[in-house]
């Protein structure tokens, strides 16, 4: 009776927070899919903004336009910076941090003076990280100036504008790319469980990665993924790649963040028992074998920690994009930053609202997964 009287007070305490929770955030979300479907600002005939809007319901025809309208190619080259931004992003973050943890796990003179270097940059907003970092990489000044100092020919390299696209390819073939990378992932994981003999886990895995194949052989993709309007013409306009324009803004983005990977990393390694490490030595294992055969091991989980924060982080980028290259830099362009120029500068709603809606799908492919097995492994 009385676990039954103290749940009951519990929840009373905590209803306020839920249903302001379900206001400002679902019902919104909720708001943001529903003008998605809508053509709110996408017709000339009846203005974003007048008194009396009048919205009809399109379906998922601003998704379709958004991902094979001509008009629309700055959302799809959107996409690309900002898988190659995640890519480079996450990988700096997770490699320069875990540098800086091995490095300062070597009871360094001063550990917590550097310790407190390393983490400043993240006290930093992304808006105050890319001012400064922007007038660092001017063409004329900052970075490219530096081999002056010793002699040499500054760099000349545009770092924000420059009009390079490494590793190009057609927007069409990104269904087969897909295809490779989700089955070699799937395989991956039905060989581990595999190798543990726990067949179930990767017969439903191996079959996972079965059913891949078969989408792409039946030429299902073809709705799931709709083709180009105008290929030719998308190629020629916007070839898909990585554009050397986001560099700068990945060095900017790594240095503020890699000082929050090195505080977790120093954090997990401090959290293995000493007698792991003087085990192996006793067993004469070297240093550098001792971090690679006990520590890193041990830091799998922080690892994955980190790059679903990383991740979530890069996805929804803006702050950052916007103070170095601004909202007009069609070479750095990400979903967040067309948000905001869509929404608030050409009133297009629907469009803003759909491009929106797919971020919020990404951001999600990432995070629920991972609260789901965090939560499965408490129980």
């Amino acid at each position: 009776m009385r676990n039954t009287r103290d749940r009951i007070i519990a929840f009373l305490m905590i209803s306020p927070s839920l249903v302001l929770l379900g206001i400002f955030v679902y019902v919104f979300i909720g708001q943001t899919v529903y003008t998605s479907m809508t053509d709110w600002g996408e017709n000339p005939a009846q203005p974003a903004l007048s008194t009396e809007v009048v919205k009809t319901f399109v379906g998922l025809q601003n998704y379709d336009n958004l991902m094979t309208d001509i008009v629309q190619s700055n959302f799809r080259n959107s996409l690309v910076n900002t898988f190659f931004f995640t890519v480079f992003f996450v990988a700096g973050c997770i490699v320069v941090g875990l540098f800086l943890a091995i490095l300062l796990d070597q009871d360094v003179v001063g550990e917590n003076f550097f310790r407190t270097v390393f983490l400043f940059p993240m006290a930093l907003s992304f808006v105050v990280t890319g001012t400064i970092w922007r007038w660092l990489l001017q063409p004329n000044g900052g970075i490219n100036t530096l081999p002056t100092l010793i002699g040499l020919e500054p760099i000349q390299f545009n770092w924000l504008n420059s009009q390079d696209v490494w590793l190009q390819f057609e927007w069409g073939q990104v269904p087969t790319y897909l295809t490779f990378a989700g089955f070699a992932i799937l395989a991956f994981i039905a060989a581990r469980h595999a190798m543990r003999q726990n067949w179930r886990t990767a017969g439903f895995w191996a079959a996972a990665a079965a059913v891949v194949v078969l989408i792409f052989a039946a030429g299902l993709w073809n709705y799931i993924w709709p083709p180009l309007d105008v290929p030719e013409a998308e190629s020629a306009i916007a070839p898909k790649g990585f554009n050397a324009s986001l560099i700068g803004i990945i060095i900017a983005a790594v240095w503020q963040m890699s000082g929050y990977t090195m505080a977790i990393f120093l954090a997990g390694i401090r959290g293995i028992p000493q007698e792991l490490r003087e085990a192996a030595r006793v067993d004469g294992c070297t240093e550098i074998g001792v971090y690679r055969h006990i520590i890193l091991p041990q830091l799998n989980p922080i690892v994955l920690s980190a790059m679903i924060i990383l991740g979530h982080i890069s996805l929804k980028i803006f702050d950052l994009v916007f103070a170095m290259a601004g909202p007009d830099n069609a070479r750095t362009v990400v979903p967040g930053i067309l948000v905001y120029t869509k929404g608030f500068r050409q009133n297009a709603f629907a469009s803003a609202s759909a491009i929106a809606v797919i971020m919020l799908a990404m951001v999600a492919v990432i995070i629920v997964p991972y609260l789901w097995t965090q939560l499965r492994d408490r129980r």
